[in-house]
Protein backbone atom coordinates (compact mmCIF):
# COMPACT_ATOMS: atom_id res chain seq x y z
CA UNK A 1 0.00 0.00 0.00
CA UNK A 2 0.90 3.35 -0.78
CA UNK A 3 1.92 5.77 2.07
CA UNK A 4 0.00 8.81 2.48
CA UNK A 5 1.57 11.83 0.83
CA UNK A 6 2.99 14.33 3.78
CA UNK A 7 1.96 17.64 4.16
CA UNK A 8 4.01 20.76 3.68
CA UNK A 9 4.33 23.52 6.17
CA UNK A 10 1.45 25.56 6.33
CA UNK A 11 2.13 28.64 5.46
CA UNK A 12 4.33 27.15 2.65
CA UNK A 13 0.74 26.12 1.70
CA UNK A 14 -0.70 29.21 2.37
CA UNK A 15 1.91 30.97 -0.18
CA UNK A 16 1.14 28.39 -2.42
CA UNK A 17 -2.46 28.82 -2.56
CA UNK A 18 -2.78 32.40 -2.85
CA UNK A 19 -0.09 32.17 -5.73
CA UNK A 20 -2.87 29.74 -7.53
CA UNK A 21 -5.55 32.07 -7.13
CA UNK A 22 -4.01 34.93 -8.41
CA UNK A 23 -2.47 33.23 -11.38
CA UNK A 24 -5.56 31.89 -12.24
CA UNK A 25 -7.87 34.70 -11.97
CA UNK A 26 -4.83 36.64 -13.98
CA UNK A 27 -4.81 34.12 -16.71
CA UNK A 28 -8.75 33.66 -17.20
CA UNK A 29 -8.97 37.97 -17.92
CA UNK A 30 -6.03 37.68 -20.17
CA UNK A 31 -7.43 34.63 -22.50
CA UNK A 32 -10.85 36.41 -22.70
CA UNK A 33 -9.44 39.75 -23.43
CA UNK A 34 -7.03 38.31 -26.09
CA UNK A 35 -9.10 35.97 -27.71
CA UNK A 36 -12.90 37.09 -27.57
CA UNK A 37 -11.73 40.57 -28.80
CA UNK A 38 -11.72 40.63 -32.65
CA UNK A 39 -9.37 43.43 -32.47
CA UNK A 40 -7.00 41.85 -30.58
CA UNK A 41 -7.27 38.60 -32.44
CA UNK A 42 -6.52 40.44 -35.78
CA UNK A 43 -3.19 42.02 -33.67
CA UNK A 44 -2.59 38.50 -32.39
CA UNK A 45 -2.27 37.11 -35.57
CA UNK A 46 -0.15 39.86 -37.09
CA UNK A 47 2.05 39.72 -33.67
CA UNK A 48 2.61 35.92 -34.10
CA UNK A 49 4.17 36.27 -37.66
CA UNK A 50 6.22 38.89 -36.43
CA UNK A 51 9.86 38.33 -34.85
CA UNK A 52 8.66 37.45 -31.65
CA UNK A 53 5.75 35.79 -32.34
CA UNK A 54 6.92 32.40 -30.82
CA UNK A 55 7.55 34.36 -27.51
CA UNK A 56 4.59 35.54 -27.43
CA UNK A 57 2.78 32.31 -28.37
CA UNK A 58 4.43 30.65 -25.08
CA UNK A 59 3.29 33.41 -23.16
CA UNK A 60 0.07 32.92 -24.11
CA UNK A 61 -0.26 29.27 -24.18
CA UNK A 62 0.79 29.64 -20.55
CA UNK A 63 -1.64 31.43 -20.04
CA UNK A 64 -4.39 29.59 -21.65
CA UNK A 65 -3.39 26.62 -19.90
CA UNK A 66 -3.42 28.11 -16.33
CA UNK A 67 -7.08 29.01 -15.75
CA UNK A 68 -7.98 26.06 -14.14
CA UNK A 69 -11.21 24.04 -14.67
CA UNK A 70 -12.20 26.87 -16.75
CA UNK A 71 -12.69 26.37 -20.08
CA UNK A 72 -10.36 28.67 -22.43
CA UNK A 73 -9.42 28.24 -26.14
CA UNK A 74 -5.54 26.94 -25.91
CA UNK A 75 -6.28 24.68 -28.99
CA UNK A 76 -7.60 27.55 -30.68
CA UNK A 77 -4.62 29.79 -30.11
CA UNK A 78 -2.42 27.26 -31.38
CA UNK A 79 -4.94 26.59 -34.96
CA UNK A 80 -4.59 30.33 -35.23
CA UNK A 81 -0.88 30.33 -34.71
CA UNK A 82 -0.30 27.44 -36.87
CA UNK A 83 -1.74 29.67 -39.80
CA UNK A 84 1.04 32.69 -39.58
CA UNK A 85 4.25 30.15 -38.52
CA UNK A 86 5.94 26.75 -38.69
CA UNK A 87 3.33 24.59 -37.83
CA UNK A 88 6.22 22.11 -35.83
CA UNK A 89 7.62 25.05 -34.05
CA UNK A 90 4.00 26.34 -33.12
CA UNK A 91 3.07 23.08 -31.66
CA UNK A 92 6.65 22.56 -29.53
CA UNK A 93 6.16 26.20 -28.36
CA UNK A 94 2.70 26.64 -27.70
CA UNK A 95 2.78 22.25 -26.20
CA UNK A 96 5.81 23.39 -24.01
CA UNK A 97 3.69 26.83 -22.59
CA UNK A 98 0.45 25.01 -22.26
CA UNK A 99 2.55 22.54 -20.20
CA UNK A 100 4.12 24.95 -17.57
CA UNK A 101 0.68 26.83 -17.20
CA UNK A 102 -0.84 23.52 -15.98
CA UNK A 103 1.43 23.96 -13.16
CA UNK A 104 -1.43 25.41 -11.53
CA UNK A 105 -3.74 22.81 -11.24
CA UNK A 106 -0.97 20.70 -9.70
CA UNK A 107 0.02 23.42 -7.09
CA UNK A 108 -3.14 23.53 -6.37
CA UNK A 109 -3.69 19.76 -5.59
CA UNK A 110 0.06 20.05 -4.07
CA UNK A 111 -1.36 22.92 -1.89
CA UNK A 112 -3.93 21.06 -0.32
CA UNK A 113 -7.30 22.44 -2.04
CA UNK A 114 -9.64 20.60 -1.52
CA UNK A 115 -11.82 21.23 -4.84
CA UNK A 116 -13.18 17.85 -5.82
CA UNK A 117 -12.93 15.82 -3.43
CA UNK A 118 -16.40 13.81 -3.25
CA UNK A 119 -16.74 14.12 -7.24
CA UNK A 120 -16.16 10.12 -8.43
CA UNK A 121 -14.34 11.35 -10.79
CA UNK A 122 -11.54 12.58 -8.60
CA UNK A 123 -11.56 9.39 -6.59
CA UNK A 124 -11.31 7.47 -10.13
CA UNK A 125 -8.42 9.33 -10.99
CA UNK A 126 -7.02 8.72 -7.71
CA UNK A 127 -6.88 5.60 -8.49
CA UNK A 128 -5.23 6.10 -12.21
CA UNK A 129 -2.85 8.47 -10.61
CA UNK A 130 -2.10 5.75 -8.08
CA UNK A 131 -1.56 3.17 -10.52
CA UNK A 132 -0.17 4.93 -13.64
CA UNK A 133 0.66 7.97 -12.74
CA UNK A 134 2.67 9.53 -15.08
CA UNK A 135 1.07 7.41 -17.94
CA UNK A 136 -2.15 9.13 -16.94
CA UNK A 137 -1.02 12.69 -17.32
CA UNK A 138 1.06 11.96 -20.80
CA UNK A 139 -2.33 10.09 -22.00
CA UNK A 140 -4.88 12.89 -20.81
CA UNK A 141 -2.40 15.45 -21.81
CA UNK A 142 -2.16 14.33 -25.47
CA UNK A 143 -5.82 14.37 -25.86
CA UNK A 144 -8.40 17.26 -25.70
CA UNK A 145 -10.34 16.64 -22.54
CA UNK A 146 -11.78 18.52 -19.26
CA UNK A 147 -10.56 15.94 -16.79
CA UNK A 148 -6.63 16.98 -17.16
CA UNK A 149 -7.31 19.55 -14.66
CA UNK A 150 -8.54 17.07 -12.31
CA UNK A 151 -5.25 14.98 -13.15
CA UNK A 152 -3.05 17.58 -12.22
CA UNK A 153 -5.04 18.74 -8.65
CA UNK A 154 -4.64 14.90 -8.09
CA UNK A 155 -1.10 14.74 -8.93
CA UNK A 156 0.17 17.51 -6.61
CA UNK A 157 -2.36 16.15 -4.02
CA UNK A 158 -0.38 13.17 -4.28
CA UNK A 159 2.71 14.71 -4.63
CA UNK A 160 4.16 13.55 -7.65
CA UNK A 161 7.48 14.46 -8.05
CA UNK A 162 7.09 18.62 -9.68
CA UNK A 163 9.68 17.58 -12.40
CA UNK A 164 7.77 14.18 -13.45
CA UNK A 165 4.45 16.10 -14.03
CA UNK A 166 5.73 18.65 -15.78
CA UNK A 167 7.98 16.33 -17.91
CA UNK A 168 4.93 13.69 -18.51
CA UNK A 169 2.55 16.92 -19.53
CA UNK A 170 5.12 18.65 -22.04
CA UNK A 171 5.51 15.11 -23.70
CA UNK A 172 1.85 15.19 -24.42
CA UNK A 173 0.87 18.27 -25.06
CA UNK A 174 3.65 18.71 -27.35
CA UNK A 175 2.34 15.67 -29.41
CA UNK A 176 -1.04 16.99 -29.25
CA UNK A 177 -0.42 20.46 -30.48
CA UNK A 178 2.02 19.50 -33.06
CA UNK A 179 -1.35 17.53 -34.64
CA UNK A 180 -3.61 20.59 -33.95
CA UNK A 181 -1.08 22.69 -35.84
CA UNK A 182 -0.24 20.78 -38.79
CA UNK A 183 -3.95 19.54 -39.44
CA UNK A 184 -4.98 23.89 -38.81
CA UNK A 185 -1.98 24.68 -41.49
CA UNK A 186 -2.83 22.40 -43.93
CA UNK A 187 -6.75 23.26 -43.73
CA UNK A 188 -5.92 26.53 -44.12
CA UNK A 189 -3.57 25.88 -47.12
CA UNK A 190 -6.58 23.84 -48.75
CA UNK A 191 -9.02 26.84 -48.07
CA UNK A 192 -7.21 28.97 -49.85
CA UNK A 193 -6.58 26.74 -52.63
CA UNK A 194 -10.33 25.75 -52.72
CA UNK A 195 -11.38 29.97 -53.46
CA UNK A 196 -7.92 30.13 -55.98
CA UNK A 197 -5.78 32.77 -53.18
Amino acid sequence: MTPAPTTPPPQRLRVIQIFTVIIILFSFAATILLLFDPVRRAQLEELISSPIGLVVLFFLALISNATLILPVPGIALTALAATAANPLVVGIVAGSGQALGEMTGYLAGYSGQELLDNAPRYERMVNWMRRYGALTIFVLAVIPNPLFDVAGIVAGALRMPWWLYLLSAGAGKIIKNVAIAYAAASGMDWLLRLYGK
